[in-house]
């Protein structure tokens, strides 16, 4: 075959061209043999950051060119995927993917529902072979697709401890072929000495569901006591259930704790719970600044965008939506999920409300605020 000079300068423009995009040749945009990648859904239950990780990995695939850039409305529920997802399969412009409208399930948080409609996953993804890859939202639903019971290529996003609670076998491999679990293992332990050595608090308040092993690992217990005992602080905790009870009963719950366990700390951790909401964020802070008490989220900087003092700035998540597209990518290239990276760390930036900061009484130096890549002069308030 001769050298042909117009096919080889253009080879090399569009080389340029993926590199920019952040493309390779494993994360080039393909096929399913001529028909379109189908894609899945599932939840253990509505929460704050499912949408926000789902709206994140939509923007990061059409940044690797696999679907056309989409500005997706910012009216739907915060806690809610499901009309953000139903919205996508109407509105996603692809070549190479398809959200599937009737391939979305909810658990609700609610365990009778989750075992049923497991079932009735486990049995259309091991039966009728049309969906090609599954979202699996959080760590409930990460649990119920890391089986053999199936085999379809499984993402499990937003899990707050992927090893901890069962998810995978290893940091290093899920145990599974078909499964992928992005995993940070000290992202809490680095949050808590963050907060530590801004404050030097002696008495640390946190609230979560004490008897469920979920509770514990939402919370990140062991994390907390590890560090408590390496920096010689403690923990003062409070029960809040959240499993089988409705929402608003959830909330109830961690308002209540929250006005007990104020007089007795002087820093308080918002770790994930299914009782904190941003609607009811005044609320749940007032406690701690009437006491002038500071406050970390573990969740991030929304949180702190409506009052919580400081967190880790994770810029919507665009950087582990971008390392979990990046993953589809090279599945859909015939890589196995077993054999992909699961270690992604969160960029090590501040996110501080600076009116949180003035209502405490705590004046922030430079050193916080040149590490901040997020800063907010007022509370937002949802509605």
């Amino acid at each position: 075959m001769s050298f042909q000079p117009k096919q080889f300068l253009l080879a090399c423009l569009i080389s340029i061209v993926m590199l920019s995009n952040g493309w390779s040749e494993e994360t080039k945009p393909i096929t399913n043999k001529g028909n379109k990648w189908r894609i899945g859904y599932l939840e253990g239950g509505g929460y704050i950051n499912y949408p926000i990780n789902l709206r994140a990995l939509v923007t990061a695939l059409a940044e690797l060119g696999w679907l056309e850039p989409v500005q997706i409305p910012v009216n739907f529920e915060d806690n809610d995927t499901k009309e953000l997802w139903a919205w996508l399969c109407v509105n996603v412009k692809s070549d190479y993917l398809h959200f599937n409208a009737n391939a979305y399930w909810s658990g609700k948080w609610d365990d009778t529902l989750r075992k049923k409609i497991r079932q009735q996953v486990i049995t259309r993804l091991k039966n009728k072979k049309e969906i090609d890859l599954m979202l699996a939202m959080g760590t409930k639903a990460g649990q119920d697709l890391a089986t053999n019971d199936h085999s379809v290529p499984t993402i499990v996003m937003s899990s707050s401890n992927p090893l901890r609670s069962g998810i995978i076998k290893r940091n290093d491999d899920s145990g599974f072929d078909h499964v992928n679990a992005r995993v940070d293992p000290t992202r809490y332990e680095r949050q808590l000495q963050i907060f530590h050595s801004v404050f030097g608090f002696k008495n640390l308040g946190i609230v979560y569901e004490y008897d469920t092993k979920d509770g514990r690992t939402y919370a990140a217990i062991d994390d907390v006591e590890k560090v408590a005992k390496e920096l010689n602080f403690n923990i003062v905790s409070c029960n809040a259930p959240f499993s089988n009870i409705t929402r608003k009963n959830a909330q109830k719950a961690v308002l209540k704790c929250h006005q007990e366990i104020a007089p007795k700390i002087d820093a308080y951790y918002f770790t994930n719970h299914r009782g904190i909401s941003l609607e009811q964020m005044p609320q749940l802070l007032k406690p701690f600044y009437d006491r002038k008490i500071p406050t970390f989220s573990q969740v991030g900087s929304r949180e702190v965008r409506h009052g919580v003092l400081m967190s880790i700035a994770r810029a919507n998540f665009k950087y582990i939506a971008m390392f979990h597209a990046k993953t589809i990518a090279k599945i859909f290239n015939g890589s196995k999920p077993r054999d992909l990276e699961q270690f992604f760390e969160d960029p090590p930036r501040i996110a501080i409300n600076l009116k949180a900061a003035q209502i405490i009484g705590y004046n922030p130096s430079i050193d916080i605020l040149s590490a901040a890549d997020e800063i907010y002069d007022t509370i937002d308030k949802a509605e």
